[in-house]
Order: structure tokens, then sequence, then C-alpha cells
């Protein structure tokens, strides 16, 4: 969830940083700013097969675990 509202975030703030350093100061243009950095990680979200956010991302983060665990025991073994 951590990961998934830095998404939201970062596309926010890279569709906002044009319009600061034009000084654009209409309202409408920052909404409309908003709306589209947030149209991407939504869509990521949506998105079943996104192994980031999507519905297996659980299944892709505990087959990582699982990996990781099989590596750790060979190396001490």
């Amino acid at each position: 969830m951590k990961s998934m509202l830095k998404s939201y975030l970062r596309g926010v703030v890279v569709a906002i940083t044009p319009l600061l350093a034009t000084s654009i100061t209409d309202w409408r243009a920052y909404a409309v700013a908003i709306v589209s950095g947030v149209i991407a990680p939504a869509i990521r979200a949506v998105d079943k097969n996104d192994p980031a956010f999507g519905a297996v991302a659980d299944t892709v983060e505990n087959a990582i675990i699982v990996a990781a665990n099989k590596q750790s025991k060979k190396k001490t073994k």
C-alpha cells in the first residue's frame, strides 16, 4: 500500500512541476495536472496482471520471499 501511494504522489509531482516552473496560477490547470498524475498509477492498480499492484502482486511477492529464503538456506549450509 505504501509503494502504491508513493507511485500516486510521484505522478502528481511530475504533472504539477511544469506548472510551477512556468508560474501558471490557473487552478483548473492544477486540477487537470493532478488528475493526469493519478491516471497512470490508477491504471496499474486496476490491472489484474500487474506484478507491482495488481491482483498477482501478493503472489509474486510471496514467490520472491520463498525464493530468497531458499537461497539464504543454501548459503548457510
